[in-house]
Order: C-alpha cells, then structure tokens, then sequence
C-alpha cells in the first residue's frame, strides 16, 4: 500500500509519481484527491522519523515516509517494475531523473523567476525576460540531451535499457506539460527531437498510463502548476492572464 501526499487541483510534482504507481497498477491512496490539502499538510508532519520539507511524499509500508520525486521513483522503481537490475543502467536512470528534477526547475522558473511567494502579475517582466532565454537556450539544450540519450539506447524508444523506466514515464510528463505551456516553442522544436516524440507516444500506449489518461483521477494543466499556459511566454504578444494564483506546484 501507498499513500501519496500532494496538493489537489494540479498535477505538480505529485505526477510523475502517480504516473509510476498508476502504470505499474499498484495499490495506493492519493490523500490530498481525496481528503483535501489541509489533510496533506496535517499527514505529512505526524511521523517523527524525519518530515519531508514538501510535497511530494509518499508512505511506503514498512519503509515509512520518503520525499523528493528523484529518491522517490529511486525507492520504489523496482517494486513497481520501472527499473533495470543492471547496477550501471540504475544508477544512470537515476542520473536522468535527477537532471528531469532540473528541467522541472526551470520550466516553473519562467513564470515565477523571482520566486513562488509573489503572483505571476507582480513579476511578469521578468517572467518574460526569463522565458525567452530559455526557449532559445535552455529548452532545445534539455531536449536534445535526452534525445541523444534515446538515441544511443539501442532498446529505444527508452531511455536506459530494454524496458520502460520511471524516468521514460517523467519525461512523458514534461513533454506533455511543454506542449501544454509552450506550443508554439515546441512546435518549432518538433522535427528535431523524433526519439523523445515517439518516446511520448510509447509511455501514452502503455496499459496502465492508457488508461489514466482517461480516467477521472489524470488532473489536467492548469494555471497553478508547474506547467502554466501564458502566450507571452511562448513568445506571444498577447497581455498576461489575470486568472493566476501564487504557485503551489
């Protein structure tokens, strides 16, 4: 049994490990969906073994409260099939998934550059400043690292060896929350990265993630995530969104 704690209403951090629970099947109750976010916040400080500094946390049965999606999806790989036996191939998924946890950073950074506690409003010069640099450096810098990483896997569509791992699961994530944010940037992208496009579509048709996505419990983006769909940064020169809300992501 699994227990997920994280905020409702947005998909966040907390999809990348409901994507490895919900492709392997597993057994688990996602607290925050179902009891609200006072009960994330109250649960996840009740264990004196070491509370986690935020969401995503995920009780493990016999193990206790872990966090970090990275040391999560790390912890529980294995059990949910989403890991190679390979020590060498582990510990560079593991390195892939800590460089998504990067990716991750400073896709959320471009619409909040000066930090979560302000408004998108009260920072959305900076915000565009910020997005720019990124759609021209750093968002065809990540994608064609991965690309080549798919590339030069010989098992492809995957990322490290033959199978489907937990990082091949967070990378659907982001190119999923990248169309969603930034169309237009990865449309002009989109001939350059095959590998990650049939990589997206491979995790899509998987059993278990098939039939997530159409289910009521997928949230879908939205402006309190990570992944927020503001045409002016996307290069557009339409005004600012006035619906948004301090980040919870």
């Amino acid at each position: 049994m699994y227990e997920l704690y994280y905020w409702p209403g947005i998909p966040g951090r907390g999809e990348f490990i409901r994507l490895a629970l919900e492709d392997a099947g597993a057994d688990y109750i996602d607290v925050g969906q179902r009891d609200g976010a006072g009960a994330v916040a109250r649960s996840l400080y009740d264990d004196t073994t070491g509370p986690p500094f935020a969401p995503p946390a995920l009780r493990i049965d016999g193990i206790g409260m872990v966090s970090q999606v990275a040391n999560i999806l790390r912890v529980t790989g294995h059990d949910l099939g989403l890991a190679s036996d390979n020590a060498a191939e582990d510990a560079f998924c593991h390195g892939l998934q800590l460089t998504l946890s990067d990716f991750v950073a400073e896709i959320h950074d471009t619409h909040h550059p000066l930090g979560p506690d302000l408004y998108y409003e009260d920072q959305t010069s900076e915000a565009k400043h910020r997005a720019a640099l990124f759609r021209a450096s750093r968002l065809p810098k990540f994608l064609s690292y991965f690309e080549q990483v798919t590339a030069t896997n010989t098992a492809a569509p995957w990322l490290v060896g033959a199978d489907a791992t937990t990082a091949d699961l967070s990378l659907f994530q982001i190119l999923a929350g990248l169309r969603y944010a930034f169309p237009t940037a990865m449309a002009s992208l989109n001939d350059a990265i095959p590998n990650l496009n049939t990589l997206h579509d491979a995790v899509a048709a998987r059993p278990g993630i098939a039939a997530y996505l159409v289910s009521d419990r997928r949230q879908p983006f939205n402006q309190h995530g990570i992944f927020r769909q503001y045409p002016e940064l996307d290069g557009d020169s339409s005004p600012a969104r006035d619906d948004d809300a301090c980040n919870l992501a």
